[in-house]
């Protein structure tokens, strides 16, 4: 097959970090390529490099030309990799809710007739865009009213409305359920049918083994396993080719946690105006109850109106044996103890142009303030003290959140808890977008917390994560908890259980 990309020896530093080191990567039409690597490891500043968001400091970067020979090439901005034929779909939704689907996916060429918009001709090409997914949505629909599965499909019609013949997804099934993912799998193999390369950066193994036909790995900003067929590897050493050394499987201490005590954070017929009702939830001291069901089942909703950030209209909520109305974030932090890692970490859980330092300080600024004044020293110290019991890898506690790794992210938007001293922890989907070790270091953390005597509601759409953790799992459909289970730990039977829940309520109740 035609290579319709090379990048060759790739470097690219920022201060204190050498993010790219001589990377590596070649795609051939009709290919869908995996790039995986550890959180750290140089996936997303690759992808910026190749969209044209970063220069590199070093490499070249070749595409075809008009003959279809190799040329070098220098993108100096996202529309130069456009029209060159790279299309990418983040992580995070580039879409702009009020307007319509056509208007998001021909935003960067507008079709215009005599200096107005051509509302016709816009129709037409996203029609084209959409026909090329299968994907029968209405143009004039504004994107708004769209479920999460049908916005990311949207950005990929988006991605193609520049002719791309390059497609980088990164993470994209990471909000979809395993029904929508699916769906995706099929589309992507159709464009690799159509000679469209497809690069996907994903954590979840079981979908790159599913989906993708080759990979390179980056560990370090290094290529350690380049353009290699998938086939010839196993789950295994793509692990350790990622970490750099055998993985251990995690193995969590086991808990036992007193049925008599006095429940942490306790749920009595709860409604909300999210539109929960009657719902009812018990977390102990030492407990990690698990909250599981399907994209918008209402999982994130309650920890909100736990929050005060909805109202609750019935039912009781207690803290302590106590009854609680809990106005705020802050009431509840203060007056409660309740804290709330957010599975949405760049737009909730961070201030990504402040200080890691500042983050981590933010739920503490009472204490540590003298005379109404935060002094630097007090912040840094903090974060000194969390970045070594989270093993969180930054240049200075200066640095900005936006300049870390996802995972990286993760750990100082749990941090900032931490400092807090929390009693009840609310942590909403704490792996997404987070590499095998992480992920690992992160389960050995929660259920230290919980060692420790935290009271922990675990949301989590990965069911053996789900599993892995929680003493008991709770599963939620249509805002209203269907059934739950003691957790025995047995895969095959408790993700049996929880799917019968799901689908028909028809679970076994322990």
């Amino acid at each position: 097959m035609s290579i319709v990309l090379s990048a060759e020896n790739l470097v690219k530093t920022f201060p204190g970090v050498r993010a790219l080191d001589e990377a590596t990567l070649t795609l051939t039409a009709g290919s869908v390529h995996a790039l995986l690597g550890e959180n750290g490891a140089g996936k997303s500043t690759l992808i910026k490099i190749l969209t044209g968001v970063y220069r590199p400091d070093g490499g070249l970067l070749r595409l075809p030309g008009p003959d279809g020979e190799l040329r070098t090439v220098q993108l100096g901005n996202p529309q130069d990799a456009q029209r060159a034929g790279i299309g990418v779909v983040h992580q995070e939704r580039n879409l702009i809710p009020t307007f319509t689907v056509a208007e998001n996916i021909c935003l960067q060429h507008l079709p215009r007739r005599a200096g107005l918009l051509d509302r016709a001709a816009l129709r037409v090409e996203a029609r084209r865009c959409l026909d090329l997914l299968d994907l029968d949505l209405d143009p004039d629909l504004p994107v708004s009213r769209l479920s999460v599965a049908q916005m990311q499909l949207v950005e990929i019609a988006k991605a193609l409305s520049a002719d791309s013949t390059v497609l980088l997804l990164d993470e994209p099934t990471a909000s979809l359920t395993n029904d929508e993912a699916d769906r995706l799998y099929g589309i992507v193999r159709r464009l690799s049918e159509r000679g469209h390369a497809t690069v996907l950066v994903s954590h979840k193994l079981e979908e790159v083994f599913a989906v993708a036909d080759t990979v390179t790995v980056l560990r370090d900003g290094r290529s350690v396993a380049e353009a290699e067929p998938l086939a010839d590897h196993t789950r295994e050493q793509i692990v350790d080719l990622m970490v750099g050394r055998a993985y251990q499987q995690v193995h969590l201490a086991e808990r036992t946690v007193d049925a008599d005590t006095e429940p942490a954070l306790a749920l009595d017929h709860v409604a909300t105006t999210a539109g929960h009702h009657d719902v009812s939830l018990v977390v102990r001291p030492g407990e990690i109850v698990g909250l599981y069901g399907l994209v918008g089942a209402g999982r994130s909703e309650l920890a909100k109106a736990l929050l005060g950030l909805d109202r609750i209209t019935a039912g009781e909520v207690r803290v302590h044996g106590r009854p609680a109305r809990i106005r705020d974030v802050g009431d509840a932090l203060h007056r409660h103890r309740i804290g709330y890692v957010t599975e949405n970490r760049k737009e909730e859980g961070l201030f990504l142009d402040q200080t890691v330092a500042r983050n981590t300080a933010v739920t503490v600024w009472r204490k540590l303030a003298r005379l109404g004044l935060v002094r630097d020293r007090a912040e840094r110290s903090l974060v000194d003290e969390y970045a070594d019991r989270l093993g969180i890898r930054l240049a200075s506690p200066d640095q900005h959140a936006g300049q870390l790794s996802g995972g990286n992210q993760q750990k100082v938007s749990l941090a900032k808890w931490l400092a807090a001293d929390c009693d009840v922890l609310i942590i909403d989907e704490p792996t997404v977008g987070i590499d095998v070790r992480t992920k690992a270091a992160f389960h050995e953390l929660i259920a230290g917390l919980a060692a420790r005597g935290m009271a922990i509601l675990l949301i989590s759409s990965d069911l053996p994560e789900m599993v892995t953790l929680a003493d008991r799992i709770a599963v939620m459909r249509e805002f209203a908890i269907v059934g739950e289970l003691d957790n025995d730990h047995d895969y095959d039977r408790m993700s049996q259980s929880v799917i019968r829940f799901i689908h028909d309520g028809q679970g076994v109740v322990a």
